[in-house]
């Protein structure tokens, strides 16, 4: 990949994600929260109204809808581009039909059969996720040979359906799911190897910001009060994947990663001078 990796800042107009569950279910913090993201250099908002944290139960996709569909009404309005995290194939044609751009399915299309037909009819970039089962099942899932490897060939063969369902390729971005039926050795490992993600020849997201993985990181009094400790790691994970070629990377703090990310712009212009 070439050029500045995407900033994709998280908005979770949800009662319970992991991070920040309740903080932005209200319309007015929900925009007012995106706007400043935007400010601090996100490149597209990412917009979720179901939690995706192990264990989480699913949620009425009328409900999901009631929650993120305003939000995707007015940031649209504002000239934001808009993401839409969701596994449901009814909330995803409204989102599209709302003004967002891009669908982003942690299911990859396995959640709701539907989804692909969506996708293949609204022409929309698709954010295309590993994924092994839901939320509540996905710690009993994490049996890998070669996580890399078996990761990248279940991408491969997700990637193909998806093809035949009437996707365009030039649709598709992949993520390999850190977290998602993974132990933190398994995330590392990924990260580590990441290469042979983007081996498969679609652009690749990375998401790690604030995962439990990042957060079992020595600490070292790193950070002062009122800052998740889990932001700085997660800056030099989105810099160190941006490096690797990543097209983009998903975060709760855009100013940490973006300024990790000038740094990368500035390593790569040193390089070519």
């Amino acid at each position: 990949m070439t050029g500045r990796a995407k900033v994709l800042g998280i908005l979770n107009v949800t009662p319970d994600s992991f991070s920040d569950g309740g903080e932005h279910l209200d319309f007015d913090a929900a925009v007012a929260h995106a706007e400043a993201m935007v400010a601090a250099g996100a490149d597209i908002i990412d917009i979720g109204g179901e939690s995706t944290r192990p264990g989480a139960e699913r949620v009425d996709p009328e409900i999901e809808r009631a929650r993120v569909l305003p939000v995707v009404v007015a940031l649209a309005e504002r000239g934001i581009e808009v993401s839409v995290d969701t596994m449901n194939a009814s909330t995803a044609l409204a989102a599209v039909r709302s003004g967002a751009s891009i669908i982003n399915d942690v299911s990859g299309g396995l959640a709701d059969l539907g989804m692909a037909g969506v996708i293949a009819e609204t022409r929309v970039k698709y954010i295309a996720m590993h994924w092994r089962g839901p939320s509540n099942e996905m710690v009993t899932l994490a049996d890998y040979r070669d996580v890399p490897s078996d990761v990248r060939r279940e991408l491969k063969s997700r990637v193909a359906e998806l093809l035949v369902q009437g996707i365009d390729e030039q649709q598709l971005i992949l993520d390999p799911g850190l977290g998602f039926a993974k132990d933190a050795r398994h995330n590392w490992q990924l990260l580590s190897r990441l290469g042979e993600i983007e081996s498969l020849g679609y652009p690749v997201l990375v998401g790690a910001s604030r995962k439990r993985f990042v957060g079992a990181l020595p600490q070292r009094n790193r950070v002062g009060a009122g800052v998740d400790p889990r932001d700085l790691p997660t800056a030099v994970i989105s810099a160190l994947a941006a490096h690797a070629g990543a097209w983009g990377v998903r975060v709760h703090d855009v100013a940490s990663t973006a300024a990790a990310l000038d740094v990368v712009d500035a390593w790569r212009a040193g390089a070519d001078a």
